[in-house]
């Protein structure tokens, strides 16, 4: 990873763990992700921007594999995801071989434009509801 993308992810991440991400799961409304902590064992909850398509949730995550929630899902893919405050079961696939850049574009605009000026190493991500 160049000096750049290292800067970028340490600034970013510093800005969504203090700042963000406690004030964004407060909000009623806004999509968390939660997923089991690989270490703790303990629910995670991230907000994110994506959209349900179908009886599937779809985001794109803005570090890959460097993100916490990925390295979550890679341990244990069972997921939860609060869509207008509604929450649903599910299991998440990181899907490497989608082009992230293409899926942004039927994604929510503000969160997907956050996500290419912020992010290092895109990652496609879908959640399989279940019934």
């Amino acid at each position: 990873m160049s000096r750049l993308a290292d800067l970028r992810f340490r600034a970013a991440t510093a800005f969504q763990r203090r700042v963000a991400n406690p004030l964004t799961r407060r909000l009623p409304g806004h999509t968390l992700l939660e997923t089991t902590g690989r270490v703790s064992g303990l629910p995670r909850r991230t907000p994110v921007g994506g959209r349900r398509v179908g009886e599937s949730f779809w985001l794109v995550s803005e570090f890959g594999g460097r993100s916490q929630y990925v390295r979550n899902i890679e341990a244990d893919p069972r997921v939860r995801v609060r869509i207008h405050g509604r929450w649903h079961s599910g299991r998440a696939h990181l899907l490497p071989d989608d082009d992230p850049v293409a899926r942004m574009r039927s994604l929510p605009r503000f969160n997907s434009a956050a996500v290419r000026a912020f992010g290092t190493d895109l990652l496609t991500v879908r959640v399989d509801l279940d019934a």
